[in-house]
């Protein structure tokens, strides 16, 4: 049974270059117990342009969380946390690292530069779903977030 919590969607933004694992993230919210509504863009460059409701996201709407993949295009993952601690009030969204990478450089890294947890992509699916699952359960019913 989806629930959903308060007057609106959980609303998450996904940052991930590479679409099989999007499709994924994507089906692991479906089945999961809170509506979410998931954007998707495919690098740092248009998640910045997502957040600070640039063309072609000028309707864009500030996402409750941001999932970050390291390993992109154009801007990674690390370039964009950089970039989002410069941005206001829009620093205070919390980003949750997913990625592959199981490297400890990675992980403090990502930690240094603002983000909020750091998770391994799984190789198994219904590890993977399990995952993303749990990040739902703990970000949108157990932890208090700022309005804006």
């Amino acid at each position: 049974m989806m629930m959903n919590l308060g007057d609106s969607q959980f609303r998450v933004l996904l940052v991930e270059d590479e679409p099989a694992d999007a499709h994924l993230v994507r089906m692991a919210f479906e089945e999961g117990k809170v509506l979410v509504d998931l954007q998707h863009v495919q690098d740092g460059v248009e998640a910045l342009a997502y957040l600070q409701q640039q063309e072609p996201f000028a309707d864009a709407v500030r996402p409750d969380l941001i999932l970050l993949d390291l390993n992109m295009p154009r801007m990674n993952g690390r370039k964009f946390l950089e970039k989002l601690k410069e941005l206001g009030d829009l620093k205070r969204i919390p980003v949750v690292v997913l990625t592959t990478s199981e490297a400890e450089t990675d992980i403090l890294s990502s930690y240094d530069l603002g983000a909020s947890g750091f998770i391994v992509k799984p190789v198994i699916i219904e590890d993977f779903f399990h995952q993303v699952q749990q990040l739902e359960d703990y970000w949108f019913s157990l932890v208090k977030r700022p309005q804006n």
